[in-house]
Order: structure tokens, then C-alpha cells, then sequence
């Protein structure tokens, strides 16, 4: 048997499973755990090996993170055949130079930090491309959109869609929610900054007057005192609610209790949330920017802008069409979901190792 080519996949984010990219961290990890790669040893960096032990046992080998290693001379010395940078704008990297994949989730920063390519995050994130020897993309348009902004040097470029975060269904009966569910609600989840949107939703709902609006997510930041400060500027407090952060037997109590998942970002390098929403067969709206149209497909409904009548008329037309064919629509949105799939994923990024390595 020839020698096992070693993969390093920089995925300390999986420490933080609420974010977009902790949980592509895990999901990734678990895809790959599902796979034969007797070929490759691939080792994990993370803060608490015990636990990825204890999930996954020797399916892996691990390194233990260090805030150190974000610098220079602290680097990680141990040579590796392949670097996987998992995480796109993190400083962790290799201290000497070996085949480098970079795996692009969004360039958003080039459009709501800074376009300047001098600016710092933009000659931190051209470093890494620039040393790329591949670049994955999670989307069509992340790929666009990094060729928008940024000079891509000429390697193998690859498109691999993230899968679905749900992988089981949960038992939500016992769920206590800590807002008002007795009234149709329709509702969201996400990070609480700007490019979300939620203000247009809000604002749609003043003119809605028999359906409760139910946002999840961390609104202790400023974006989230801007929505606290416009729903009771409107009148909202008893038809708009803020849950905070929740589990997942949270969500998966919001989504699958919903009337319809709504999901106004400008801005998404993929969206998973609309995702597992469309798992449970809800109706989807979401706006038709950035990638949401290669979430959606042609299952969910889409707004072009965010005048609160029009996103009041895409909704109810979109509600209507949903209860006149209930059954066939809800399994179209399942279907959707499902053919977003992790372990697919992974062997896709598996066949890019391959590949490079070759």
C-alpha cells in the first residue's frame, strides 16, 4: 500500500457551532467521518480534542489549537502534503510552504468593510489566495463574487454547495418557548448585522394584521438595538418577537410550527437556514440576491425589492399557491433540502484532495 498523504484542515471555528461557519466546520468534519480515505490522514485543528475524540475516535488525527499560532513565528512547523484553510479569513497558517486548498464562503468584507485592496483584511485574505494551489467555493456566487473584487490567480477552481444542518429531526413537543406561539407566526433565524435585513420583514408587518413575526438569533449586538428600537417605534411589541439565541430543538420547533420561513438577506455567500426550513416543507420567501436563488431553486419565492406592499403581495400570492396544492408543495420544498447533502459534500472535497495530491 503506498504511503498516506497527510491533510491538515484549519477548522478551529467548530468551536462555534452558532455561526455559519462553525457549523460548517462540523458538518464538513462529519461528512468526511462517514467516509473512506485510507489513502489520507487527515488531522483536525481544534481547542477541545476531547470532544471531536469522543465523537469520532481515530477516523482522524488531531492538533491542538493555540491562540499563538495565529502569529508568524508561532506557526505551525509540522510539514503537511496538503493545507486545508477552511475558514477563509483566519490568520492560522502554515508555517512552511506546501500545497494550500482555500475553501471561499463570501467576499462580503470587499463590499462592507473595504474595496480598497490594501485595505488589511483584503491583503490578509490575498495572501491566502495567492499561495491557493485550489479554491473551493461553497456557491456560484461566491465564485462570482470573488472574481468581482479580487485578482484570481489561475488554478483549479471548484464549486462544492454545503449540505442540509438538518440531519435528524428533533422531538420538539416538550419545547417552552419563550415567546408567544398561540397566534400563526411566520419566522427567522440568523446573525443579527445589517445584511440580514430583518428591518424589511418588520416593516412588511405593519401592514399585517393577523400573523405574529418571530426572529431567533444574537440581538445583543448594535443591528440588534436598531430592530428592538423599530419594532417598539411601531407599535410591534405585541406582534414582533426576539427569542435570542436558541438550541436547535428551538429551531426546529420555530420551523417546523411556522407558517412560512422568511429570509430577506442581501447578503449570503450560501444561507443555510432557508435550507432547513424547506426540510420541514415550509413555505420559503427569500430575496433573489447574491446566492439565495441557488438555495431556493424554483421551490421557493422570491422578492426583488423591499417595499413592504410588494413583499405583503409576494407573501400572501406565495401562501395562497402553498394551500392549493399543499401536499405536492410541501414535498417539492422537502426535495429541495435533501439535495443538499453533507456527505456528498465531503466527497467532493475528498475527490479535490485527491486531486491536488495527485
Amino acid at each position: 500500500m503506498s504511503q498516506q498523504k497527510t491533510v491538515f484542515l484549519e477548522t478551529h471555528n467548530i468551536n462555534n457551532r452558532a455561526t455559519g461557519l462553525g457549523t460548517f466546520n462540523y458538518e464538513l468534519i462529519k461528512g468526511l467521518s462517514e467516509l473512506e480515505f485510507e489513502n489520507l490522514k487527515l488531522t483536525l485543528n481544534a481547542t477541545d480534542i476531547k470532544l471531536l475524540e469522543n465523537e469520532f475516535g481515530n477516523k482522524f488525527n488531531y492538533n491542538k489549537y493555540s491562540n499563538l499560532s495565529r502569529m508568524k513565528f508561532f506557526r505551525i512547523r509540522k510539514k503537511y502534503d496538503l493545507w486545508h484553510s477552511v475558514n477563509q479569513n483566519i490568520k492560522v497558517e502554515p508555517f512552511t510552504k506546501t500545497k494550500y486548498l482555500l475553501t471561499i464562503h463570501d467576499v462580503n468584507f470587499a463590499e462592507e468593510i473595504s474595496s480598497d485592496i490594501n485595505h488589511k483584511r483584503n491583503k490578509l485574505f490575498l495572501e491566502k489566495l495567492n499561495k491557493a494551489t485550489a479554491v473551493t467555493y461553497i456557491s456560484e456566487f461566491a465564485k462570482k463574487q470573488t472574481h468581482q473584487y479580487f485578482d484570481v490567480p489561475n488554478v483549479p477552481e471548484y464549486v462544492i454547495h454545503n449540505g442540509n444542518p438538518i440531519t435528524e429531526f428533533l422531538e420538539t413537543s416538550s419545547y417552552v418557548a419563550n415567546v408567544p406561539t398561540d397566534k400563526p407566526f411566520f419566522y427567522t433565524i440568523g446573525d443579527f448585522i445589517e445584511r440580514k435585513n430583518f428591518e424589511s420583514i418588520i416593516n412588511m408587518m405593519k401592514l399585517i394584521k393577523d400573523y405574529n413575526l418571530i426572529i431567533s438569533g444574537n440581538n445583543d449586538k448594535k443591528y440588534g438595538e436598531k430592530i428592538k428600537q423599530l419594532i417598539s417605534d411601531n407599535g410591534l411589541t405585541n406582534q414582533v418577537f426576539l427569542t435570542g439565541k436558541v438550541t436547535d430543538q428551538g429551531k426546529q420547533f420555530f420551523m417546523k410550527n411556522c407558517t412560512a420561513f422568511l429570509f430577506p438577506s442581501i447578503r449570503e455567500g450560501f444561507g443555510l437556514p432557508p435550507i432547513e426550513a424547506m426540510s420541514f416543507g415550509k413555505p420559503t420567501f427569500l430575496s433573489d440576491k447574491t446566492s439565495l436563488p441557488e438555495i431556493g431553486g424554483t421551490a421557493a419565492k422570491y422578492w426583488s425589492d423591499f417595499d413592504p406592499e410588494y413583499m405583503k403581495t409576494v407573501l400572501f400570492d406565495g401562501l395562497n399557491s402553498f394551500e392549493n396544492n399543499k401536499t405536492e408543495n410541501e414535498l417539492l420544498f422537502k426535495q429541495r433540502a435533501a439535495s443538499f447533502n453533507w456527505k456528498t459534500a465531503a466527497s467532493e472535497y475528498l475527490k479535490v484532495y485527491n486531486e491536488i495530491l495527485m
